[in-house]
């Protein structure tokens, strides 16, 4: 049993905190709206661990940005249900044409982010993409125009 008042080496973090780090990050992450020093540095202080250790961890999940984005992160899938209907490629052209950006890229205006994921769990009605957390489905370059439009409207 590990017990909360334990004396551990300063080279040894504790476990309990340790073990709330990456729902630390994620709340710090929606506060901030990414993980900048300032995050990394209140996390650490938080639970009692260096902003290294913060920052590493950070990094190695996907999840964590380390870099601001815009304030709409359009995500569109490539995987293989979205390739397969013809939407995987296309799509992803249409709305970097559109935002004038490269997928990882933001506006210079900081409204859009760009991103390329995986899987959206959308299979069945791919070919699919996701603004922050709205999945939107059955995706065409029309619809995209329109949901382009009426983000820039907000």
């Amino acid at each position: 049993m590990i017990l909360e008042n334990k004396e551990y080496p300063p080279a040894v973090v504790n476990p309990r905190r340790r073990s709330r780090l990456l729902a630390a990050l994620y709340i710090a992450q929606e506060q901030y709206g990414w993980l900048g020093p300032d995050a990394i540095q209140r996390v650490a202080d938080r639970l009692g661990l260096t902003p290294g250790q913060v920052k590493s961890t950070a990094s190695f999940y996907t999840m964590f940005k380390l870099e601001p984005l815009g304030k709409y992160r359009i995500q569109v899938c490539e995987g293989l249900s979205c390739y397969l209907v013809g939407g995987a490629e296309p799509i992803i052209d249409h709305v970097a044409k559109r935002l004038n950006i490269k997928p990882g890229e933001t506006t210079p205006d900081g409204k859009f982010t760009l991103e390329i994921v995986q899987c959206l769990a959308a299979c069945g009605t791919a070919p699919a993409l996701r603004v922050n957390d709205e999945l939107c489905e059955n995706m065409t370059p029309e619809n995209i125009d329109e949901l382009i439009e009426q983000l820039r409207q907000e």
